[in-house]
């Protein structure tokens, strides 16, 4: 009889105990349901996302026959987006922590702009922040036009590099795109045509905290055509007239710059390339003292966790006089600074693979490789590439890993309409979204 009645006191037990746990599961979904509710409508009104590349680099050889080895928290960054009214109304802001983490620059061999010459420059802390209205003019189809205030990318040339699969930018960073500027611009898609145009400040950045300068204001402009054939593919022109753009208060050598690039992508977001020409001609008055041309190839494919990219650049660069830090040229460059022309021709890979890959949280090691060739463009010229450096042929070899929290990186140079694609995606190693 004692064993009876423990019995069935423990089957009670446990029957109230069930009862309970699914009474409290039954009172508590209607209110999880709400707070799973609100957490979407919050993400699609606002969405937070923060990277950084820590990345070792060796070069060599990087300068007098010199082997330099660096080290680098790199591209810090953070953005947001927030969308309020939809695409009625919405805001973009990404702020750029370089100017505290690589000061000096970073070594890249090639590169040049802002008074950096073989290290890469800092960006403005302020780098992107944007308010776009846009209105579609059929639900179905995807035309419609947008309007863009703030300070941001003209809409010249192809994505930023940050948004791109190496962690080394390519020397035409400057022939390529136009940033970091106090922009207006105007946009209207028309099936699968998309028209840009915009007015902004011609001045540089001269440093991280630099801003534009009220009086450049609009006194550059730049326009755009990109005709997409399909959602994955891109092909665009574009061409802008920029005032001065290495002397802040004006007065210096004017540039007329042409792009055209094709880019393509696999509806599974697991393959990319793009192939790109840039040429900027510095005019004074009507008389044009240089020509500057770039032609890059660059391709990335993901398999699983690995993925892998090619880049093949050939880019004339100025050879600019250097300050007593081999690594700067003088700002504003004045007539005389510019020794010589010489023509990069730059090939890159890349591997990579992600470690971890959590709903907010990426973990990316990498490796790249690239070999450089030199070679002067102007002869007599006061620039001798192979007495600077010690050798027509530099090595650069970057072991890292890039942390990524929230919201993947964006694509950067369009904002509204302008946008080819319109659903959002990423691709691992690319960090790459749409907005």
């Amino acid at each position: 009889m004692r064993k009876v009645y423990i019995t069935n006191q423990a089957t009670a037990s446990y029957r109230n105990l069930k009862f309970s746990l699914i009474l409290a599961l039954t009172l508590s979904s209607p209110f999880q349901m709400r707070a799973d509710a609100q957490q979407r409508r919050l993400s699609n009104v606002m969405d937070i996302g923060a990277q950084a590349i820590g990345v070792a680099t060796r070069e060599s050889p990087a300068l007098h026959g010199r082997t330099l080895s660096e080290g680098y928290l790199t591209q810090p960054t953070i953005m947001a987006q927030l969308l309020p009214l939809g695409e009625a109304l919405s805001l973009k802001a990404t702020l750029n922590l370089e100017g505290a983490t690589i000061k000096r620059g970073e070594l890249n061999a090639g590169i040049y702009g802002e008074g950096y010459i073989d290290r890469r420059h800092p960006h403005t802390y302020l780098h992107e922040l944007v308010i776009t209205s846009a209105r579609r003019f059929h639900v179905e189809r995807p035309s419609g036009v947008s309007v863009t205030l703030g300070k941001g990318f003209a809409p010249f040339g192809s994505d930023d590099p940050m948004a791109r699969p190496f962690e080394k930018y390519p020397i035409n960073h400057h022939l390529a795109q136009i940033l970091e500027r106090a922009v207006a611009i105007g946009a209207l898609r028309t099936g699968r045509l998309i028209f840009e145009a915009a007015t902004f400040n011609g001045d540089e950045p001269t440093s991280p905290g630099d801003n534009p300068n009220r009086n450049r204001y609009w006194d550059s402009w730049s326009g755009r055509i990109t005709f997409v054939p399909w959602p994955q593919g891109e092909f665009q022109a574009s061409y802008a007239r920029v005032k001065s753009p290495e002397n802040a208060t004006g007065g210096g050598a004017d540039q007329r710059k042409q792009s055209g690039s094709i880019r393509l992508e696999d509806a599974q977001h697991s393959g990319y390339a793009l192939i790109e020409w840039a040429r900027t001609g510095e005019y004074v008055g009507s008389a044009r003292t240089f020509t500057f041309t770039s032609l890059l190839a660059e391709t990335w494919a993901r398999y699983d966790r690995l993925n892998a990219a090619l880049r093949i650049e050939r880019t004339e660069r100025p050879d600019e006089q250097r300050l007593v830090d081999e690594f700067r040229a003088p700002v504003p460059a004045n007539d005389l600074s510019i020794a010589g022309r010489s023509r990069w021709t730059i090939i890159t890979a890349r591997l990579g693979t992600s470690l971890l890959k959590a709903r907010a949280l990426t973990i990316e090691p990498f490796a790249e490789i690239a070999r450089a060739r030199v070679s002067p463009t102007l002869r007599p010229s006061g620039f001798d590439p192979r007495q600077f450096y010690g050798s027509s042929r530099i090595w650069s070899i970057s072991l890292g890993a890039k942390l990524a929290f929230g919201m993947p990186h964006m694509r950067m140079g369009r904002y509204g309409v302008a946008i080819a694609q319109e659903p959002r995606a990423k691709m691992d190693g690319m960090q790459m979204d749409h907005m």
